[in-house]
């Protein structure tokens, strides 16, 4: 029955009035330049779309799927970056160990704080028991890394979000703090704030939420601000007596540093003594550094689902920097790596990248580029699954503003998109669809603004692309 109805509408769309981008192409008139194609991928080819195909657009975070398809042709889907605990010194019979601990961190973009504590009872099973030394978080690969937007910079010495955070190989938690915000047990009183993995706060704290009534609302804002004591979380607003507790995530101004605070928490809970205090190091470790514990992260397929249907900045740029081979990793660095890799597709043509996140607006390439980097993934049979699994299907999309569009467009379509507002507007949108009769197809829409056109929400650009879609999957 679905079939026949599919047939029936494929019947009454004109392919030559429809099965293009005309709707989309009326942004145009509002000044927006665009970059866009649509073609099959199966013999035979056809293009389907088609708007400026290989002018250069700033794609925002379209870019992650460049990173996607780098980050697995280099590594292979089962990849897992490991970090371990280690040390210059011996450990003797009774546990103590004569030098500092050394936190090797190893460029995982999805480090938590749940795979420290695996490394703490690695390193009790190890039979450490006490250091004569100092905890090291060592970020020799790459960290602290020079800023380039303006969000990060700014966020040296405050931030109210969670995904500016400085970028380091040793950073934990996508570099953030987490406290938690819960009730008090009588209206009037301030909120109960803690640390997120333990009965007290790691961070200073200026607590001004009070707790409500039942039911009275919670409405919460925070800010993470740096002083000449280190980093404070200020947190505001009301929290009702029966409301559930909060985690608040905020970028710490140094993400090594934040690891080394929680780390070393962690080992003086688990009774680990450790005589000086905690420090960060960038010098590279020697061949004979001796390992104690050691944790492997997510694979790599499972860390590209989160970087992806998130668009989380931080993962995509750390992993961005694990592509670079040489110490001392800044982004630049890692933006050749992905000009490279788009060099070896035939056919790609030119594209600049500034960071593998896309918050950067110097990334430029075309729709065609795009989809060249995306049917060449296609044809490569042992990462197609892993590489299409990270892009969203609008009827499920972790992202809510892409469930909209017709039914066909909803089912039918693999996306990822790319959003930016400063200093121009910025909405992008590529990934594989699926025609009537089974065909696929890559898609690649690059809408960019500038400093005199007006506001422009997603909905302006998925009303019109949805349906230029939806005629195409139907007519083919």
């Amino acid at each position: 029955m679905g079939g026949a109805l599919v047939a029936m509408s494929a019947m009454l769309i004109s392919p030559l009035a429809l099965a293009d981008f005309s709707r989309l192409a009326q942004l145009q008139q509002k000044g927006f330049v665009i970059s866009a194609e649509a073609r099959l991928i199966d013999a035979p080819k056809a293009t389907l779309g088609q708007i400026n195909p290989q002018a250069l657009r700033s794609p925002a975070s379209v870019t992650k799927a460049y990173l996607a398809a780098a980050a697995l042709s280099r590594f292979g889907p089962q990849h897992r970056f490991t970090t371990r605990l280690a040390s210059l010194a011996e450990l003797d019979d009774n546990g103590v160990l004569s030098g500092d601990l050394i936190f090797d961190g190893g460029g995982d973009p999805g480090l938590t704080s749940e795979d420290l504590w695996r490394l703490v009872q690695r390193l009790q099973q190890a039979g450490v028991r006490e250091v004569r030394g100092a905890l090291v978080v060592n970020q020799w690969r790459f960290g602290p890394v020079q800023c380039l937007t303006t969000d990060r910079c700014e966020a040296r010495t405050r931030v109210d979000n969670s995904y500016s955070a400085p970028l380091s190989s040793a950073g934990v938690n996508f570099g953030n703090w987490c406290v938690n915000v819960a009730p008090a047990s009588r209206s009037g009183q301030a909120a109960r704030i803690t640390h997120c993995d333990g009965p007290s706060s790691l961070v200073r704290v200026d607590n001004r939420v009070i707790t409500k009534p039942d039911n009275s609302g919670t409405e919460l804002s925070a800010e993470r601000v740096t002083d000449a004591n280190g980093d404070l979380m200020r947190i505001s607003g009301q929290i009702s007596t029966n409301a559930r507790a909060r985690d608040i995530y905020r970028g710490a101004s140094d993400s090594a540093a934040q690891t080394a605070q929680t780390l070393h928490a962690m080992l003086t809970r688990a009774g680990i003594a450790i005589t000086d205090a905690p420090r960060v190091s960038a010098e590279r470790l020697p061949q004979w550094t001796q390992t104690l514990a050691v944790v492997e992260g997510k694979p790599l397929q499972e860390l590209l689902l989160r970087t992806m249907n998130y668009s989380n900045n931080y993962m995509a740029d750390v992993l961005a920097l694990t592509l670079v081979e040489t110490p001392r990793a800044e982004l630049h660095q890692a933006g050749q790596a992905l000009e490279g890799f788009a060099r070896g597709l035939p056919g790609h043509g030119s594209a600049t990248f500034e960071s593998g996140s896309g918050l950067t607006t110097g990334n430029r390439t075309s729709a065609h580029g795009v989809n060249v980097m995306l049917e060449s993934m296609f044809h490569e049979t042992a990462l197609f699954p892993s590489f299409v699994a990270a892009f969203q299907s609008p009827v499920n999309g972790v992202m809510r503003f892409i469930r909209r569009g017709p039914q066909t467009f909803q089912n039918n379509v693999m996306i990822k998109t790319g959003t930016l507002n400063q200093p121009f507007a910025v909405r992008a949108a590529a990934g594989y669809f699926r025609t009537a009769s089974g065909r696929w197809g890559v898609f690649s829409v690059l809408v960019n603004g500038n400093a005199r056109t007006p506001y422009l929400s997603w909905s302006d650009v998925l009303a019109p692309l949805s349906q230029d879609l939806d005629a195409m999957i139907l007519t083919h």
